[in-house]
């Protein structure tokens, strides 16, 4: 009877169910299990040596790196190339030397990081706190551990595991995971990143930063009642082994990210999201072997930042990041989309949406939570204007860039794939016509009353005909102007980068503004020229603008008494302060000695210092506004498409 052939160093047949390595020195063939070799590991090795001819024959050796220079030619090769997140992979990141994050990152104080702080100056930098006093930020004491964890949210909840040799996702029992970060033989670099523990017991020792929670569409404005419930999105709890590696990516949505570090240290590789790296992670992530090239070489500079333990990091929208684990680390995060970079995140979701990947940390229902801060801001900017505060520009820009994306998901061959994430009780049609109207009216009294004059006109009635013909003079700019020096608007100006008192330019020869609209005729507002001021409009604007007030049922003898110029302030000898001081003190009057209400003076925020490097979406055209004066009561119909690239 013939004898079984027997393997490796156990002398067992061979079993079909088992992985086999076999040596390129003696021949025989070993089961990975019994000489330590992982089936993922086996295809970086070029020759392998058993333990038995190691000793004579030396140790078993790698197969070489494909070249990481950006430069590459990119000509085929017999040699495999490295993939991200391998121990070769990983060892190379290590070596390699980048810029500093210094000179991007924003270093603050926790009681710093206010609202006021990112109104004034944007969110649009990686902002870096050392300690998290001061945030209104809750975490475990530091004796919290792993098992702590286990215990808190449950042994047997299955969490998402990634397998970082492979960058694939897998599933197991958190107590399954728990074992194998205290085992002492890690065959495989295993972390946790996708752990949302908002429905867990956990959920009450870890509270959010404070600035997060105020920020936060899902916490302001998603309804407690509604039948879909909020995104889980909040609180997330990392665990991660030494070794572990999460490739660049964009966070989904565009949201912005918060990190805490409880233990150990985390490193960010941090690229702007400027429109050219932007291109370039989409055609990079499009890529069928996108995981075999390191996307850093791709762009000008990828940026190195080190977060230590008791640190937190704010990453703003749009930024493409990776996560490389040095030692093993207990950390905290969550996801938050927000008022101040509504663009970025537009753009983000639309990158997303081409794509057609799933990412590692979803965000839920991004379209239905955009539905909510639209009805959102439709409320606000009703109230801010009827209160003569006015929006803040960044507020208007973005409720311009969410209702442009509204058009688009419920236009007629659109509407089946976005139909599922309209929230219930909603009128779409209704929402898009009332907020296009809000933004058109709050874009006036910014210009009336934040620019270049302090008065409140009583009715919206006025403000429709004056957008009306601001419009107009916009689309025929020089026909009605001889004036050799006229304000000028600036349309194309980025809206979320001026504050609330910024001025208007003055540049040589340029259009006919709203200015010409009030400087018209002196019966409008009363108004008194100076030696020095510039002539009024021509006669045809002083007929249109005697119209407008005739059909706002207002005698052309009414008055508004306004200084309408800076320069006649100066003119007069007044200071800068003095003159918005008496701009601000002077009273409306109506049927000439009827009661007088003063403006407020609430104190505007400074103009920000910082802008976003991304190039502002021109997609409201005058047209839109042309439409929405004239055809209020079919406005759906009316509205221009949504036809702007994100």
């Amino acid at each position: 009877m013939a004898t079984v052939p027997v393997y490796c160093i156990c002398r067992l047949p061979y079993d079909v169910t088992q992985f086999m390595i076999e040596c390129d020195a003696c021949k025989d063939w070993f089961h990975g299990s019994c000489v330590d070799v992982d089936e993922d590991d086996a295809p970086d090795i070029d020759i392998y040596h058993c333990p038995n001819c190691e000793k004579t024959h030396g140790k078993s050796t790698l197969k070489k790196k494909k070249n990481w220079s950006k430069h590459d030619t990119g000509q085929s090769t017999d040699i495999k190339a490295v993939q991200n997140g391998s121990q070769v992979f990983i060892k190379e990141l290590r070596s390699r030397t980048f810029p500093s994050a210094d000179d991007i990152v924003v270093k603050l104080s926790g009681s710093q990081l206010t609202m006021d702080y990112l109104e004034e100056n944007g969110f649009n930098e990686p902002i870096l706190v050392q300690k998290k006093d001061g945030l209104g930020m809750s975490m475990p004491a530091p004796t919290f551990y792993i098992s702590d964890v286990e215990n808190y949210v449950g042994p047997d909840v299955s969490v998402d595991v990634v397998d970082v040799t492979k960058q694939t996702d897998s599933e197991m029992k958190l107590k399954e995971f728990v074992d194998y970060y205290y085992s002492t033989n890690r065959k495989k670099v295993l972390n946790i990143i996708n752990l949302e523990f908002s429905d867990t017991r956990m959920n009450s020792i870890v509270e959010s930063p404070q600035i997060v929670r105020r920020l936060s569409w899902v916490e302001n404005y998603w309804p407690d009642d509604a039948l879909l419930g909020k995104p889980k999105v909040t609180k997330y709890c990392l665990i991660c082994v030494k070794d572990s590696y999460t490739d660049f990516h964009i966070e989904c949505g565009g949201a912005s990210v918060w990190y805490h570090v409880l233990k150990g240290e985390k490193i960010f590789f941090l690229i702007k999201p400027t429109s050219a790296n932007l291109s370039l992670y989409e055609r990079w992530r499009s890529s069928s072997n996108h995981s075999e090239m390191f996307f850093a070489d791709q762009v000008d500079k990828c940026y190195k930042c080190t977060l230590k333990q008791g640190q937190s990091l704010f990453i703003p929208s749009g930024w493409i990041n990776a996560i490389l684990t040095p030692v093993d680390c207990l950390a905290f995060s969550g996801h938050f989309v927000h008022n101040l970079s509504v663009e970025m995140q537009m753009r983000a979701y639309e990158i997303e949406k081409r794509l057609k990947v799933k990412t590692l940390t979803p965000f839920p229902n991004f379209e239905t939570a955009c539905w909510y801060v639209g009805r959102h801001l439709l409320e606000r900017f009703k109230g801010e204007v009827s209160n003569r505060v006015g929006p803040a520009p960044y507020l208007i820009h973005g409720a311009k860039i969410i209702n442009g994306a509204f058009r688009a998901w419920t236009k007629k061959q659109a509407l089946l794939e976005h139909e599922d994430e309209l929230p219930e009780n909603m009128k779409p049609s209704q929402l898009i016509k009332d907020l296009a109207k809000e933004i058109r009216l709050s874009e006036v009294f910014l210009f009336l009353g934040g620019n270049f004059i302090v008065f409140w006109l009583q009715e919206k009635l006025i403000l429709s005909h004056i957008s009306f013909l601001y419009v107009h003079f916009l689309q025929h700019q020089s026909t009605d102007s001889s004036d050799e020096e006229t304000l000028h608007i600036d349309t194309e100006a980025k809206p979320e980068v001026k504050s609330r008192n910024s001025k208007v330019k003055k540049k040589s020869g340029s259009a006919a503004g709203i200015l010409d609209l009030l400087q018209a005729s002196k019966q409008v507002g009363g108004i008194d020229y100076g030696t020095n001021s510039q002539p009024p409009a021509s006669p045809s604007t002083q007929e249109a603008i005697q119209g407008m007030l005739s059909m706002a049922n207002l005698s052309s003898s009414e008055s508004l008494q306004q200084p309408w110029s800076n320069s006649q302030a100066k003119n007069n000898g007044q200071s800068k302060n003095n003159s918005h001081s008496s701009q601000a003190g002077k009273k409306a009057g109506r049927g000439g000695g009827g009661n007088n209400s003063k403006r407020s003076t609430k104190r505007l925020p400074k103009k920000p210092r910082k802008s976003s490097s991304i190039e502002s979406l021109d997609y409201d055209d005058d047209q839109d506004h042309m439409d929405a004066c004239f055809k209020d009561s079919d406005y759906g119909n009316a509205t221009p498409d949504y036809t702007h690239q994100l």
